[in-house]
């Protein structure tokens, strides 16, 4: 299944700005107001972005494999 462009640049927005911030919010509000399951709720949140970074980091490669493919089919 192919990934379009908009889909791809919101998902890495997600993996590289939302998350991070979520958690890094989360884990400081939990230690001073004493908010509940500070360590798991941040786990849970770093599981679901290193899960996404997979996912986009396959995207990547096979949208860069696919481009040098259709260059080498060139060449010929």
């Amino acid at each position: 299944m192919k990934m379009s462009n908009k889909v791809y640049d919101w998902l890495k927005y997600i993996a590289q700005i939302v998350l991070p911030a979520m958690g890094t919010l989360y884990f400081a509000l939990s230690a001073i107001w004493g908010l509940p399951y500070g360590e798991q709720v941040v786990g849970t949140i770093t599981a679901l972005d290193a899960f996404l970074g997979a996912i986009l980091g396959v995207s990547t490669h096979m949208y860069k494999k696919e481009g040098q493919d259709g260059e080498d089919k060139g060449k010929a």
